[in-house]
């Protein structure tokens, strides 16, 4: 039987969504800092998806379902990460020009805190020890 830590799971869940969208995720020169929206529109909406997901599984108080979907979530926004990572180190597939992008973009704070709230809503859920029977 699982238990659902409630403050951890909401916690989890308000800083996923804040943090997609005020802290900044990658750095372009020119532009300033991008939240996650700007990084990949497609990417944001996937993850709001998701994340909408684990707000049904919370108030329909499903805690088995909660635990697969913030664990599709936490594998989400592993994916996402190492997307965004390997398209700024490979965009062109030229060495030369991918060296150069790879050295003007600079990966920033924000995907500690969105892996932050991923591990709280991942960590909400944990199994309870039956008790003894005498």
């Amino acid at each position: 039987m699982y238990i659902l830590r409630k403050p951890l799971a909401l916690s989890g869940m308000a800083i996923v969504a804040l943090s997609t969208i005020l802290t900044p995720f990658l750095r372009v020169p020119i532009k300033g800092n991008w939240n996650l929206y700007e990084v990949d529109a497609s990417l944001f909406m996937v993850t709001y998806g998701l994340l909408g997901l684990c707000v049904l599984a919370f108030f329909l108080r499903k805690v088995s379902f909660f635990r697969l979907a913030s664990r599709i979530f936490f594998g989400w926004c592993i994916i996402g990460f190492l997307g965004v990572y390997f398209k700024i180190n490979n965009f062109f597939g030229m060495k030369f020009f991918d060296g150069l992008l790879s050295k003007t973009l600079h990966l920033k704070w924000g995907w500690f805190v969105f892996f932050l709230g991923a591990l709280l809503m991942l960590f909400s859920v944990r199994k309870v020890k039956p008790l003894p029977t005498v």
